[in-house]
This record gives C-alpha cells, structure tokens and sequence, in this order.
C-alpha cells in the first residue's frame, strides 16, 4: 500500500515538514534509505545519516535540532521510536491474513473453534481444547488435550502446548517453543535411586504475553506455572515449574529461572541470568546481564549485578579493583620481598 507524508502524520498526530504529498510504500533503516520508504530518527548517533538517507519520509522527535539541508520529508512526533512501532503494526495489520482450516490439518471432532481462525498444514489439536476468535495456528503445532486458547492469538510453526495449558488472548508464541512440558522433579531415594515425581499442575500465560522461539514453560507440580499479563520473554529461555513472572516483565534470551522463583512486575532481565529456586524479586526491579541471582531482592526497583549479584553501584566498583588485580598482586609480592629483606637486615 502507498501512504502520504499527511495520512502518515494524520494517524501518528504528527507535523509534516516538507512535502505533504511525499509517498512511501515500505520501510527501510535510514543508513540504508531508498527512494519511496519510510525511516525513523530516534538514537542520536545515527543523526548524520539524516543529512544523507535516501529515504523519502523520516520520522524524528519534535525535540531535535535541524542543522544542515535535507533531502527528505520530516514527520515530527512525541515520540518517534513509539511512533516507528505504531506504523509496523498498521503496516502488519494491512498485509493479508491467513484463514482457514487446512484439510491436512487433525482436529478432534470434540474440539471448539471460533470464527475467523487459521489452523496451518499437519497442526494436531486434540480432545476437549478450546480456540479463540480470529487465533492463528501455524502448520505443525501440537496442541494436547484440554487446552484453553484466547482470542486473536499467534501460535507459530512447531509450537507444542501440552495437556491442560491456558493460554490467553492477544498472545503469541513463536517457533519451537515449548508450553507444559514437566517440571524438574525428582526425589531421592534409599536405595540412591531418584523418582519421577508426577507434575499434575499447568501453565497459564495471561493476556498479551509474548514468549520468543524456542523458550520453554515447564508445568507446574501442583497448581500452576504462571507468566502475568503482558510479560516478554525473549528466545532460549527456561522457566522450571511453578515459576511465576510477574505482569510486563522483560526477560532476555537465555535466562534460567529454577522452580518456585517469584519474579515481580515491571521488572527487567538481562540476557543469561541465572536464578536459584524459591526465591521472590520485588517489583521494577532491574538485573544486569549474566548475573546469579541467589537469594531474593525485596527493595522495590533495585539495580543488580554480578554473581552473586549485588547493587550495581558495589559491582562497578568491585570491576574497577578486578580490572587493577595482576597491578595490585604485583605490588603485594613487592611488598612482601621488602619485608623479607627488612627481617633480614635487622637480624
């Protein structure tokens, strides 16, 4: 579809500054603009490529300064990264969408489905589950029994959602995920062996809950594995049984959360972090990147780092003095070497 300078700053409440009728019909990265595509400004240390994009509209924030001639048009928003991801969803919403039940496609006759669904080629969708309005299910999910799906949810390709797993509305999950697989329960036993300890319990994902390819949600023991409404979790992720992630959580790719861990809301993971088991994070609160997080953290937006990790005030510090140990173990041993000699003088 082709979209003006206006109808584009008519739909985001922007200014146009240049030509009204400029048209564009796709969207390129403004280093690598091309006539007829649409950019956004939102980092300053792109602003250079401003001056030389070939882009034909570029949104900007209101707040920034003009300081050479331009070739293109200028759409002035509030907010032009929030702005930019406005446009692709209208820009994903206009592309035609899928519908229709594949023929190859098995679906137990007891199954409910809404209206206006996909259910792609060799998708298995087993006894007694449920399937919202207008949900998406690409070829080769498996969807075991009992199964609760909302609406205008995306289940992408190779999904499987075990047995009795609630999945909510406005939800997606991407490819190779996998949602209700048991937990890590074992108990030991006299003779050395351990025993399989049956997970009986489910996994809930709330509304508008995002989970990246290839994450897995174990089921609970008893009761449920929940991820709150509006929690991101990134690719390669593995949430153990009985977890709960709290409401817009952010996890990044390869986070491990053991058993029984609580992490609050609005709180934010960095990649490969590490939690031990039954422990509760407090709400905002902010982890950095490969950290081990051992015992719980009960301040409300605190900021941690490190294994084990500590404030992140204490971590940079504490890197500084890493950074200086091969200067300060040289000058220790230096040290040493004077007082051996100072011993030996005074005898």
């Amino acid at each position: 579809m082709i979209f003006t300078a206006k109808q584009i700053a008519d739909f985001l409440g922007g200014e146009v500054v240049g030509d009204n009728n400029a048209e564009v019909q796709t969207i390129s990265k403004i280093e690598e603009g091309k006539k007829g595509t649409l950019s956004f400004l939102a980092n300053p240390k792109y602003e250079n490529y401003l001056y030389t994009t070939q882009s034909t509209i570029v949104l900007v924030n209101k707040s920034l300064n003009i300081h050479k001639e331009l070739k293109c048009t200028l759409i002035k928003v509030d907010n032009a990264y929030k702005s930019f991801a406005s446009l692709l969803e209208l820009y994903q919403q206009s592309k035609p969408q899928k519908v229709g039940v594949d023929k190859m496609s098995s679906i137990d006759e007891s199954v409910e489905l809404g209206e206006n669904l996909y259910v792609g080629i060799y998708t298995v969708i087993c006894k007694n589950s449920k399937i919202g309005n207008n949900t998406k299910i690409y070829p080769q999910v498996y969807i075991g029994e009992n199964v609760e799906i909302g609406e205008n949810t995306l289940i992408y390709p190779g999904v499987k959602i075990y047995e009795a797993c609630k999945i909510g509305s406005n939800c997606i999950i991407h490819a190779g995920s996998v949602i209700g697989a048991d937990g890590f329960g074992f108990a030991p036993q006299v003779n050395d062996e351990h025993k399989k300890v049956p997970q009986i319990g489910n996994v809930v994902l709330e509304d508008f809950v995002e989970i990246g390819a290839n994450t897995t949600i174990d089921r609970a023991t008893i009761g449920s594995t929940i991820i709150h409404k509006g929690a991101k979790l990134d690719n390669l992720i593995q949430i153990a049984h009985n977890v709960e992630v709290g409401e817009r959580t952010f996890i990044a790719a390869q986070t491990g959360v053991s058993g029984s861990t609580k992490i609050g809301k609005d709180c934010l993971v960095g990649g490969q972090v590490g939690f031990s088991g039954h422990i509760t994070i407090a709400d905002e609160v902010k982890i950095g990147a490969q950290s081990g997080i051992q015992s719980g953290v009960k301040n409300i937006g605190e900021i941690i780092q490190g294994t084990p990790a500590i404030s992140l005030r204490e971590f940079q510090k504490s890197s500084i003095l890493f950074k200086k140990l091969p200067e300060l173990r040289k000058e220790i041993f230096q040290l040493k070497n004077e007082i051996e000699n100072l011993k030996k003088n005074t005898k």
